[in-house]
C-alpha cells in the first residue's frame, strides 16, 4: 500500500507540473528543457556514454529551434529546417524498429552513440516543442492531448493485459506485455480522442482518432526501444528520479518516440486541410 501511494503521488506531481506549464511557452519550454535533459542524463547512463558532447547538441538543437522557429517567426529557412530534422529523424527511428525486431542488440547501441541521442532524444524533445507552437502559434493543447492520449494506452494496455492478456507481444523484450493489452490501449486511446476533440475544439474527431491510432502504434514501440536499451544494460529501470516509476525517460519514453510521427501527421493535415 506504502509502494502504492508513493507512485500515486510522484505520478500525480509530474501530470500537475505538465499541465502547469501549458499556461505560458516559456514555462513549458523549460519543463521541456528541463525533462530533455534529465532524460538525457538516465539514457546516457543506459548506453555507458561517458560524455558531456550529447548535453552540448540537446542545448543548441533545442535552443536554436526554439528560436529560429519559434521566438523569431520571420526567420528565414526555418521550415526547411524542420523538413530535414523531420525526414533524418523518422529515418533514424525506423532503422531503431527495424533492428528492434531484426537484431538480438542494437547496432548503434555502441557504435554510433551520438546519432542515437541526437535523432531519438534530442530530437524527440524538439517536437514535442513544435507540437506545442503548431503554425508558430502557441497551441498547448495539442500537445496535452498527445499525452493524454499516451497515458490512456498506457493505463489500458495494463489493465487489459492484466486482467485478459494471454498472447505476448514481445516476450523477449517486455514479457508483461501482451497483444490483448495492445489492442485495448488502442482501442481506448480512440474512444478518448472523440472526448479530446470535443473539449479542446482544436482539430476535427477524424484527426485526433488518426492521432490516437499514431500514439498507440509508435508509442507502444517506443516503450519496446527503450525496454530493449535497457535490457541491453542489464537493468530494470532508466533511473530514480520518480519514486515507484523508475526514471524520468521511462515515463516519457513512448511520447519521444512518438513525437516525430504526430507532428508529420500535422504537416499532413495542414497541406490537405
Amino acid at each position: 500500500m506504502k509502494e502504492l501511494s508513493i507512485r500515486a503521488i510522484s505520478g500525480v506531481v509530474y501530470v500537475l507540473l505538465l499541465i502547469g506549464s501549458l499556461y505560458t511557452q516559456n514555462a513549458l519550454t523549460t519543463l521541456l528543457l528541463l525533462f530533455g535533459i534529465l532524460s538525457l542524463a538516465e539514457f546516457s547512463k543506459l548506453i555507458a556514454l561517458k560524455s558531456f558532447a550529447q548535453y552540448i547538441i540537446f542545448m543548441l538543437l533545442f535552443g536554436g529551434f526554439w528560436y529560429l522557429c519559434l521566438l523569431n517567426k520571420s526567420v528565414t529557412g526555418s521550415d526547411e529546417a524542420i523538413q530535414i530534422m523531420l525526414v533524418t529523424t523518422i529515418f533514424v527511428n525506423l532503422i531503431l524498429i527495424k533492428d528492434l525486431f531484426t537484431t538480438k542488440r542494437i547496432p548503434l547501441f555502441s557504435s554510433k552513440s551520438f546519432i542515437v541521442t541526437t535523432f531519438y532524444l534530442t530530437n524527440g524533445f524538439i517536437f514535442m516543442l513544435l507540437i506545442a507552437n503548431y503554425k508558430k502559434e502557441f497551441t498547448p493543447l495539442l500537445l496535452l492531448g498527445s499525452f493524454i492520449l499516451i497515458w490512456v494506452n498506457d493505463s489500458a494496455a495494463y489493465l487489459v493485459g492484466k486482467n485478459f492478456g494471454k498472447q505476448k507481444l514481445f516476450p523477449s523484450i517486455s514479457p508483461k506485455k501482451t497483444v490483448e493489452g495492445f489492442l485495448g490501449g488502442l482501442f481506448f486511446a480512440c474512444i478518448s480522442s472523440y472526448f479530446i476533440a470535443k473539449y479542446t475544439e482544436t482539430l476535427s474527431f477524424t484527426s485526433w482518432l488518426i492521432m490516437g491510432i499514431i500514439v498507440s502504434v509508435f508509442g507502444t514501440l517506443g516503450d519496446l526501444i527503450e525496454s530493449k536499451f535497457k535490457r541491453q544494460a542489464g537493468v530494470k529501470d532508466s533511473g530514480v528520479i520518480m519514486p515507484g516509476h523508475g526514471g524520468l525517460l521511462d515515463r516519457l519514453d513512448s511520447i519521444i518516440f512518438a513525437s516525430p510521427f504526430i507532428y508529420l501527421f500535422l504537416r499532413i493535415l495542414s497541406y490537405v486541410s
